[in-house]
């Protein structure tokens, strides 16, 4: 059963512009690799805004955001590798 409702989470962007769906939400919800998801990303304590792209989770649950997405986020900063990322999923 794919995901069926919106969800919000709070996570590190990691190396290779990654985030990391947490497995407990991956559970709950037994979400599938081959859905798309509308996922919105915003770095918390620097408002930039939102940036909304459709993505598929990959099997180690991470997801890749755009290279265009992090540039309309990243503002003054020029790397948001570690920085808290709030993320927003829902079905496509």
């Amino acid at each position: 059963m794919p995901l069926t409702e919106a969800i919000t989470f709070k996570t590190r962007l990691q190396k290779g512009n990654r985030v990391q769906v947490p497995k407990l939400i991956r559970w709950r919800f037994k979400m599938e690799t081959e859905q798309v998801l509308k996922v919105g990303v915003s770095v918390v304590y620097l408002w930039t805004g939102w940036q909304f792209f459709y993505a598929k989770m990959g099997r180690d649950g991470r997801i890749v955001v755009p290279k265009l997405a992090l540039d309309l986020l990243r503002g003054e900063n020029p790397n948001l590798a570690g920085y808290v990322m709030e993320v927003s999923l829902e079905p496509a």
